[in-house]
């Protein structure tokens, strides 16, 4: 049987660091305050004019690429997550395949939406290309560069002091080593509250009356047949274009469904729990980590916690909190690891995979 593992992987994360303290400086809030409702103590930014969300891409691809033992022609297909793309359109798949060269080749590129469940999205949509034959050689990246569109304010502060920026990748590869490989994917969505967790402005929308919105909101496109599709004057007085987030909400839809898929993908596989060698949450906020560590009954040593120092980096969080795992030796061949993410839409999935 065909099974897909993870031939190579890699991590970066700009060199900048950006403790609670600094953030103090320009907004209303505390290291304190901070780490009690999150435990960030610090994340990472990108350098502005130099860095982007498709270069930090490529550079944790590059790691990646040479520690599967091939080259980036050997790339036959592309998956791109990020909720954070250089452009409105085109995606950043293609911009990677620019960036590393992979051009003398017509690979496929895919860009995939799905936020902070966009790495583990991707990986089940890698396996099936994969178990298919149809590719033999994907490069998956997790990457974001948040820190150019936050609101640095105290207006903000509830959603920027949660993210930062950076990107971690994988190679897929086919395995036919028994019992290794992904043993298991489960994705789920649900968008009844989808403008709990959002980025509404600028959009495609056209001001029209949102009736999932709790209140009525004024675009400020007037009267007009053919209103403007993007950005408006008023949005940018009223600050109206930066991330809005239901944070208690979210808290609370999380802690629910991160057990319940964890729980979905042990069962696929006949294991439990308590045979996992290491969890790999979406490093959405250290308190729901926690929560899940305990409804779950994992030792410390089975679950990893790297959003103290990175902060919340969507798409890129599960790939450079397993690259980073697996560089510290608490990974080894055979271990049963777990991947899982919830995010905004909502979504929420899982990946099991024998190590190896």
């Amino acid at each position: 049987m065909i099974r897909t593992r993870i031939a190579g992987i890699g991590k970066y994360l700009p060199g900048r660091v950006v403790r609670n303290d600094d953030l103090q400086t320009v907004m209303d809030t505390s290291d304190e305050w901070i780490q009690e409702r999150t435990g960030i103590q610090e994340r990472r930014y990108g350098t502005k004019h130099q860095e982007t969300t498709t270069t930090m891409a490529a550079q944790a691809a590059r790691i990646a690429i040479e520690r599967a033992g091939i080259t980036p022609e050997d790339i036959d297909f592309i998956l791109f997550a990020t909720l954070s793309p250089d452009y409105y359109f085109p995606g950043c798949g293609v911009l990677l395949q620019r960036e590393l060269g992979i051009t003398k080749t017509s690979v496929g590129a895919m860009d995939i939406r799905n936020q902070c469940t966009g790495f583990v999205y991707g990986l089940a949509t890698g396996d099936q290309f994969i178990r298919s034959g149809m590719y033999r050689n994907i490069l998956l990246v997790g990457a974001e560069m948040h820190s150019m569109g936050l609101d640095f304010t105290t207006r903000g502060r509830n959603v920027t002091v949660i993210f930062g920026d950076g990107a971690g990748a994988v190679v897929l590869q086919p395995t036919e080593e028994p019992g290794k490989g992904i043993l298991a994917n489960r994705l789920h969505s649900d968008g009844t509250h989808a403008e709990k967790l959002a980025f509404i402005n600028p959009g495609a929308h056209g001001g029209y009356h949102n009736k999932y919105l709790d209140e009525p909101v004024d675009y400020g496109y007037g009267n007009e047949t053919y209103g403007g599709i993007f950005l408006t004057d008023k949005m940018m007085e009223e600050a109206m274009t930066f991330p809005y987030m239901d944070g208690p909400f979210v808290f609370k839809m999380a802690v629910q469904k991160f057990p319940e898929v964890i729980q979905e993908v042990l069962g696929e596989a006949g294991v439990t729990a308590a045979d996992l060698g290491m969890l790999i949450p979406h490093q959405a906020n250290l308190r729901i980590s926690q929560f899940v560590q305990r409804t779950l009954r994992l030792r410390d040593d089975q679950v990893w916690n790297n959003i103290q120092k990175y902060g919340n980096t969507t798409a890129a969080s599960v790939p450079i909190a397993l690259c980073e795992a697996l560089e510290a030796g608490a990974i080894r061949d055979g271990d049963l690891v777990c991947l899982a993410a919830f995010g905004s839409g909502f979504t929420w999935g899982a990946n099991l995979l024998r190590w190896g």
